[in-house]
């Protein structure tokens, strides 16, 4: 009997040795996906997010991964819908992933974010993360707030209150157009263009508005025509990727002066645009842009550039990964919901400097920068972005303590946090 006994001792001592040990390699690694548009007319812009992405997570591992975790990155085209949002939310989680990040606009963040709130419910030994650095509707973190989901990109509001500040230091706009997508995101830069411009400055008259569906409209010249013909010096427009560059098209090809007041739209396609109509200025604001003084980020930039050979934009997709990185170290776990909750209210040092997650939102909260085009001239502007002639020049940059905004965020939080 006693034989048997240390033998049985004996197995199951190594039956628990082996499944330590693969649990600690199954935890080696930590499985991360973009959903964004890999195909049809906003393909270029999802390439650009998926090297950006890459490129954060190859650097996380570079210098030992988190606490010896490395990063593995899949991506999924979601065909810039909602219907395949929801499935790469689906196939993602298949595949054993624990955190996506989505970028390319408030309706698929919003797919995404619902999939994976679902998912959660249902499937808790499964669930998943959604950080979301480009879809910026304040529902997101407000009325449709939720746990698993992190804006660390600033939402529209807290963008038009930078551009509000703007506006009160430029006087030459003066008619203001409205020229948005045809969904939430751009309804809601709309309705607080007009609000807090408004309350900026009492002169600023709001001479007309439309909508579009995104990545179909071909010729934006009707439109540029509309605004002409109401006397608009600028127009407000939430527009990206291949439309913002067939707006600019549009206008300078009619030498129209026209003032655009966007939100993050610099690629390649947009600065070969502007560079042809010299009549046209792109305000655009975000956390940072190229040439920006910041020698964290500039540094990042140059090893970007060196590796794929085109130009570093997205710093926010290198702070969404270690914002990531700072709630795995916290929770001391790979676990969704322990990240999640390591990373309310959370405060660090980033590439940024120094930023916070509130906690009642989790609202990533950063500086914003206005920042315009501007000619390579040799002094104020020595570099184009992306191999164009054109860069960028700063306007203001408006402090975390200008751009807290209310919400109506009603956080319901899973049991046990």
């Amino acid at each position: 009997m006693f034989k048997p006994t240390l033998v049985a001792l004996s197995l199951a001592s190594m039956a628990c040795a082996f499944g330590a040990h693969a649990q600690q390699q199954q935890q080696q690694t930590l499985k991360i996906a973009l959903i964004d548009p890999l195909s049809g007319p906003m393909a270029d812009v999802g390439k650009i997010f998926e090297n950006h992405l890459r490129f954060a997570a190859d650097n996380i591992n570079a210098a030992g991964g988190i606490d010896g975790i490395k990063l593995e990155v899949l991506a999924f085209d979601n065909k810039l819908s909602t219907q395949e949002s929801q499935a790469a939310l689906q196939a993602a989680v298949g595949a054993g992933v624990k955190a996506v990040f989505v970028g390319g606009g408030s309706a698929t963040a919003t797919a995404v974010i619902t999939a994976a709130n679902r998912n959660n419910e249902r499937n808790p030994d499964k669930s998943v993360l959604v950080f979301n650095f480009g879809g910026i509707d304040p529902d997101l973190v407000g009325k449709s707030c939720s746990f698993w989901h992190f804006m660390t990109d600033a939402q529209v509001t807290m963008r038009m209150k930078a551009y509000a500040d703007f506006v009160k230091k430029t006087p030459d706009i003066k008619k203001v157009y409205f020229l948005n997508p045809d969904y939430s995101f751009g309804r809601q830069w709309t309705a607080f263009g007009k609000n807090l411009l408004g309350q900026a400055r009492s002169d600023i008259q709001f001479v007309g508005e439309d909508f579009f569906p995104t990545g179909t409209v071909k010729d934006f010249a009707p439109y540029i025509a509309k605004m002409r013909a109401a006397g608009a010096d600028t127009v407000v427009s939430g527009n990206w990727g291949n439309d913002m560059a067939l707006m600019i098209k549009a206008a300078g090809e009619s030498g129209y002066k026209l003032r655009i007041l966007t939100h993050s739209s610099a690629n390649k396609s947009t600065m070969i645009a502007l560079d042809a109509a010299p009549t046209v200025k792109l305000n655009m604001i975000g956390e940072w842009f190229p040439g920006a003084d910041n020698p964290t980020a500039a540094k990042l930039e140059s090893a970007f550039e060196s590796k794929y050979k085109e130009a570093f934009y997205l710093v926010r997709l290198s702070t969404a990964t270690e914002l990531l990185a700072q709630g795995v170290r916290k929770a001391r776990s790979t676990d969704p919901k322990q990240i999640a909750s390591a990373l309310e209210g959370i405060s660090y040092k980033s590439i940024l400097g120094d930023v916070t997650v509130r906690k009642e939102d989790h609202q990533f909260m950063a500086p914003q920068y206005v920042y315009t085009n501007h000619k390579v001239d040799g002094k104020t502007v020595k570099k184009g972005f992306d191999g164009t002639n054109q860069g960028f020049v700063a306007e203001s940059l408006a402090p975390v303590s200008a751009l807290a905004v209310p919400n109506q965020c009603e956080m319901k939080r899973p049991a046990g946090v």
